[in-house]
């Protein structure tokens, strides 16, 4: 008997009972290899003791302090941090307990900014299809998934969304990567162009995309292409790196590898590592400087802003990170991890690409894998390789509506950065029985 609300309230759940480096155990006993991450969450593994020794210490001082009456020393450590390790003028830091905060949070500060700036018609989006930016109604509003908005489209505010960038699908056949970039970017430009820019407040993308396609990098030149129009029209750039960013892809920030930097980064998955909700925007010094000059402040709250366990959480996960050497670590061991996906499913009948960075990659599952159609998605292939994969004691991360968000399936993996190679050939197996498991079970 339950009184929660579970996602699947059918699924007989079994309790998770503790966690160690990159296993967790349930109440049985059954130790699971936790090869996503969660949700690409856990950067550092799990009973790490320098996080949990930071989160008792500050919880023992101050476990909590409204920010309209105080700060914390653990907030401004944290924001010293974020600061000193983001490059381009990225200096400003705004905490918060979610991805999907984070985003609105980006939108609300886009908004204001142009207002503040004298250009109050700035109050329109454009993102990508294909795209998820979390699920409130702002986030989900500018996101591309279109199984996730279609319950609440009439809830939704309007956006614009324009072309992914996704090379395995969209890039026409004999397509260079910097033609395929170039179009890309004229249909931005065009798309601006069409609405009026004076209208325009910011472009917003994934990085490197994670639940909808899983892990799709982008082509050489695109963000540069995409930079230069933002800029000829005065468009902010908001950069979401919620799920890739921090080490994920094999640099601390995911934009370090696309030669540009955006105006407003949102931040949270691997900021804390899972230890405690937090996310956070980090601002260029002259949108906050403009808000400030003109508003005095940015109109913004929420009561947990700045927690300051969740912060002392979080700067112990970083430092971890930096102290370890885990951003390389997850470029070393993600090369390792593409390899050893390669080598087990580079031949497969029904792995149609291989793709990702560092620790964020993915497979695509295909009917067929000369013409790339993918599975009916009435049976459900993604959900059945994690159920499988479960059974066998490997954690995946599912995606479905991989293609246009009906069709299509992927099997995203992304663990902890202290993980090891054996651990990561485990994966594969695990997951290669589970995909042979359900291959089998499904007509031909």
């Amino acid at each position: 008997m339950t009184h929660i609300i579970h996602r699947n309230p059918k699924a007989n759940l079994p309790v998770a009972v503790s966690g160690s480096g990159c296993f967790i155990t349930d109440a049985n006993g059954k130790r699971y290899y936790d090869a996503c991450g969660g949700a690409a969450v856990s950067a550092i593994g799990h009973a790490h003791p320098a996080v949990l020794e930071a989160m008792e210490n500050q919880a023992r001082q101050l476990e909590y302090a409204h920010t309209s009456f105080f700060t914390s020393d653990a907030a401004e450590s944290l924001a010293t941090h974020l600061a000193r390790h983001t490059p381009s003028g990225l200096g400003n830091v705004y905490f918060l307990s979610s991805g999907s905060e984070a985003v609105e949070t980006a939108l609300k500060m886009a908004r204001q900014y142009h207002v503040d700036n004298g250009q109050p018609l700035r109050s329109r989006f454009i993102a990508r299809k294909q795209s998820y930016h979390g699920n409130s109604l702002g986030a989900l509003s500018i996101g591309g998934n279109l199984a996730r908005r279609a319950l609440y489209e009439p809830l939704l505010m309007e956006a614009i969304h324009v072309s992914p960038c996704f090379p395995y699908r969209y890039r026409a056949e004999g397509e260079s990567d910097a033609s395929y970039a170039s179009r890309l970017a004229q249909e931005l430009e065009q798309t601006i162009l069409q609405t009026g820019p004076e209208q325009i407040a910011a472009f917003v993308a994934e990085t490197v995309v994670g639940a909808t396609a899983g892990a799709v990098a982008p082509v050489a030149g695109y963000f540069e292409k995409v930079r230069e129009i933002c800029d000829r029209y005065g468009v902010l750039l908001i950069m979401d790196e919620i799920m890739c960013g921090l080490g994920r892809t094999g640099t601390l920030h995911a934009f370090e590898q696309e030669a540009v930097a955006p105006d407003l980064l949102c931040l949270a998955k691997g900021l804390g590592g899972g230890y405690q909700p937090i996310a956070a925007v980090i601002a260029q010094d002259f949108i906050v400087e403009k808000m400030q000059s003109a508003s005095g402040a940015f109109q913004h709250g929420h009561t947990y802003v700045g927690h300051p366990v969740a912060c002392a959480a979080a700067l112990a996960t970083q430092q971890v990170i930096q102290q370890q050497s885990l951003v390389s670590r997850s470029q070393t061991l993600g090369t390792e991890l593409h390899d050893m996906l390669r080598a087990t499913f580079g031949q497969h009948p029904k792995i149609g690409d291989i793709r990702g960075r560092g620790l964020f990659q993915a497979i695509e599952l295909v009917r067929d894998r000369e013409s790339g159609e993918p599975f009916d998605a009435s049976l459900k292939i993604a959900q059945r390789i994690k159920g499988a994969a479960f059974e066998r004691g490997l954690l995946c991360y599912p995606g479905s509506g991989t293609i246009d968000g009906t069709s299509g399936d992927h099997i995203l993996l992304a663990p902890p950065y202290v993980t090891t190679t054996g651990e990561l050939q485990l994966a594969v197996d695990l997951l290669a029985g589970a995909l042979d498991d359900v291959m089998h079970a499904i007509p031909a």
